[in-house]
Formats: structure tokens, C-alpha cells, sequence
């Protein structure tokens, strides 16, 4: 199995051919029509720059022209995550040696951004789909990572992630699905709801009860899609995220061998937070993929829409003041405007302080991974609902991408942790250190 080496290490070669599934680039970075007090771009790295650019171009090609029909149509959009896999994107994180590209949280959170401009449904589960590998590939043993990794990397198969239950949301650790050790298997019996790809994909990473009650009763396993007992509820219609499909999975004296435990008994909460932490900073990327594709789209409609002779660009600052009407119809869209680029600035801002935080491992982690989902996810879609509101009756049909951007991170302000629950852990940090 041919192994990824690290995207900068491989990046300070110049440019390299894509072979099997590693990152290529070309050194002639072009500009993006992009204002630059909201470029993305600022403050990183060549590399980064690269790695980016490769990611805006792969969601400006192989995405953003299907976002729509996927949408509407429900597919799931196998073949394409496949070709991202193929430049690296199935395991960002996860380690070369086992197929992954090695690449940071800043790094990860870079690529999620610019690939959410081209679809945020499908990003989204890619982000989903990471974080399961990058699991089996810290928790798990050498055999595991082998085992796994590898294919999941290449998106020769899908996971999902499964802790949330009917009865258990934001509530994880009072979470009812067991596992009861017979032998060298654990049989598994309960259920999982709202899991991303759930019936669809191949790999489970499972939260499930093997000891008592609470947090340190819990454990991980890998259940593998086929394992008898094993089934999916119907299929979840949804405002949004609908390139990716959302069912119930269900155990029914599910037999899973004890060698897919990821870990010891008892380890697996820990390790499911752990993950949730980089899955808030993947997850609040996504969000700013589609703010900043929003902001873009808003200024856009500024430029060319015309109201009253002229284009709301011009119009509002300059004549307000002489014909009343147009001030009560045009009063601050262009402020609005400016207000709409400082928050996804302010956001892009917390949420890669996060993303560095946490590949430090610093002590301040948790709390920041829990700041930037809770503030990116709120104003990024604040964002996407203003420039919604900009494009007046045009931003509610589905012939503009605006109103697909809004319905698809509405949902990020839910998962991966309410942000209830993650004004809770704030509040928390602050009120328990001295």
C-alpha cells in the first residue's frame, strides 16, 4: 500500500504528478476574484495557498455545478468523494503510513472551508468521514489502522459516526445502546438516530454500553456494514444537507468481534469527545465555506441589480438623502454588506485560532473548539440568511445557490454539539478554573 507523505513535505518539491492517491500542485497560483479584506488566503503559508487553491478549484468543478441537482434529487455523490479522495482529501488528517495525507487541524480546516463554496451538504459528511478515520487511526491498534485506514482514505469505503440516540442528544453519556461481551464478540443491541450516511456507508464507529452507568461505561466499536443484526431506518427527509443520507441504524443482537473494540472497555466517551472537538472546528469550516460563497454572492447581486436607475451598489449612500423612497428602500445594504464580511472574518479568525489550539493540544482547546463552533456557526448563518435577504424574492427560488447555503448550515448550529451545550462548556471553563 503506498502511503501519502505529508502535503507540506511534498508541497517544498514544487510540483508533483498525482499518483495513486497523493496531493499534486502547481506552483502558478492564480488570484481569485475575491475581495481582499475577506480573502481566505491571508496569512498562510505557500503551501497552504496551494493546498487551498486545489481545494477551491476541486468545489468550483467537480461540485458546485451538481449542488443543486443533488439537493433536490437526494443523490449521495459517491464518484465525486472518490476523486477527492484521490487528492488527498479522504484522510487530511490521519497519518501517511496508513494512507493519509498528515496534514494539521489549520490545515484541515483551510481545505473544509474552500471545498463548502462548492457544496456544504457533501463537505460536510467528507468532514464526518474524516473524523471517523482519523479515530481508528489514533485510538485504534496497528491491525485496526491497517485494516481500515487504507480504504477509508481512498473512499473505497464511507463511515459514520454513531453516538447520538433517540432518547440521548445533547445528554451523550446517559447514552442506551449495549454491548454485552459472549466470548469474542460483543452483542450489540439499541439504536442510533440522525447518523450522517447511516445505511449508505461502510464502517459504524459505535458508542455503546459495556459497563454502568455514565461517561466511563462506554465503549467504541467498529461495526462493518453486512454484520447480521445490523439495519437502518428509513431514510430522514431534511430541510437541508440532502447530498447525504440520514437514517436510524439499528442493532438487533448484533454480533460484533471484540477485536473491533477500539481501545479498552470504558475508554469510549473520552474517545467520542475527543473526536466531537475536531469534528466542531470541521463543522464550523463548513460554515465558513458557505458564508464566505454568500458574501460573494450578496456582493455580486450589489453590483448588478438595479433598483430606481441605478444598482443597489450605488444607489443607497450617495442619494438616500434626496429621494425618500429610496431611503426607506435601500437604507443600509451596503453597510449590511460590510457587516456580513467582518463577522466571516471575525469567525474565519476563532475558528483557525481553534484549529490551532487544538493540533497543540493546549489546555484552552476544548473551550476554543467550543467558541468557534458556537460563534462561526450563529454568524455564518446569520450571513447566508442576510444575503438571502438581499437578493429579495430571487434568494427564495431554487435557481440561486443563496437559499441552498442558508438550509444546509442551519443544521450546524445543532450538531456536533448544540450550541447550547457549547455555551455550557464555556461557561463551564470559566466559572470552574481559578
Amino acid at each position: 500500500m503506498a502511503t501519502v507523505g505529508p502535503l507540506a513535505r511534498i508541497a517544498r518539491l514544487g510540483s508533483s504528478i498525482c499518483r495513486n492517491h497523493r496531493l499534486s500542485f502547481n506552483r502558478s497560483t492564480q488570484r481569485r476574484g475575491i475581495a481582499s479584506c475577506v480573502d481566505p488566503s491571508h496569512g498562510l503559508t505557500d503551501e497552504q495557498k496551494e493546498f487551498q487553491k486545489m481545494a477551491f478549484d476541486f468545489a468550483a468543478n467537480e461540485m458546485a455545478p451538481h449542488m443543486s441537482e443533488w439537493d433536490q434529487k437526494e443523490i449521495f455523490p459517491v464518484e465525486t468523494m472518490r476523486k477527492a479522495a484521490q487528492l488527498g482529501f479522504g484522510g487530511i488528517y490521519v497519518q501517511p503510513e496508513v494512507g493519509g495525507s498528515g496534514l494539521s487541524r489549520l490545515d484541515t480546516s483551510i481545505i473544509f472551508e474552500a471545498l463548502s463554496t462548492g457544496c456544504v451538504s457533501t463537505t460536510a459528511y467528507i468532514s464526518i468521514h474524516n473524523m471517523c478515520a482519523w479515530m481508528i487511526d489514533t485510538f485504534g491498534n496497528n491491525d485496526q489502522r491497517e485494516r481500515f485506514c487504507p480504504d477509508l482514505c481512498l473512499m473505497d469505503k464511507f463511515a459514520s459516526y454513531c453516538l447520538t440516540e433517540p432518547g440521548s442528544g445533547s445528554d451523550a453519556a446517559s447514552l442506551l445502546t449495549t454491548a454485552q461481551l459472549k466470548g469474542d464478540h460483543y452483542i450489540l443491541n439499541g439504536s442510533k438516530a440522525f447518523i450522517s450516511g447511516g445505511g449508505d456507508t461502510d464502517i459504524y464507529i459505535v458508542m455503546c454500553r459495556t459497563g454502568g452507568k455514565g461517561p466511563k461505561g462506554i465503549s467504541c466499536l467498529v461495526v462493518e456494514k453486512g454484520t447480521p443484526g445490523l439495519s437502518f431506518g428509513k431514510k430522514e427527509k431534511k430541510v437541508g444537507w440532502n447530498s447525504q443520507p440520514t437514517r436510524a441504524v439499528i442493532f438487533e443482537d448484533c454480533a460484533v468481534p471484540v477485536i473491533n473494540r477500539l481501545g479498552e472497555e470504558g475508554q469510549g466517551f473520552n474517545m467520542a469527545m475527543r473526536g466531537l472537538n475536531g469534528g466542531r472546528i470541521n463543522i464550523a469550516s463548513c460554515s465558513l465555506g458557505a458564508a464566505h460563497a454568500s458574501v460573494q454572492l450578496a456582493r455580486d447581486h450589489l453590483l448588478v441589480r438595479k433598483q430606481f436607475g441605478e444598482t443597489l451598489s450605488n444607489n443607497q449612500v450617495r442619494r438616500s438623502l434626496i429621494h425618500s423612497i429610496r431611503s426607506h428602500f435601500l437604507p443600509y445594504l451596503q453597510f449590511k454588506l460590510a457587516e456580513m464580511a467582518t463577522k466571516l472574518v471575525a469567525s474565519r479568525l476563532m475558528v483557525r485560532e481553534a484549529a490551532i489550539a487544538l493540533q497543540e493540544n493546549r489546555s484552552d482547546a476544548v473551550s476554543l473548539c467550543s467558541m468557534a463552533k458556537l460563534f462561526a456557526t450563529d454568524e455564518c448563518f446569520n450571513i447566508c440568511n442576510d444575503a438571502l435577504q438581499m437578493h429579495g424574492g430571487y434568494g427564495y427560488l431554487k435557481d440561486y445557490a443563496v437559499q441552498q447555503f442558508v438550509r444546509d448550515i442551519r443544521v450546524h448550529q445543532i450538531l456536533e454539539g448544540t450550541n447550547e451545550v457549547m455555551r455550557m462548556i464555556i461557561s463551564r471553563n470559566l466559572l470552574t478554573e481559578s
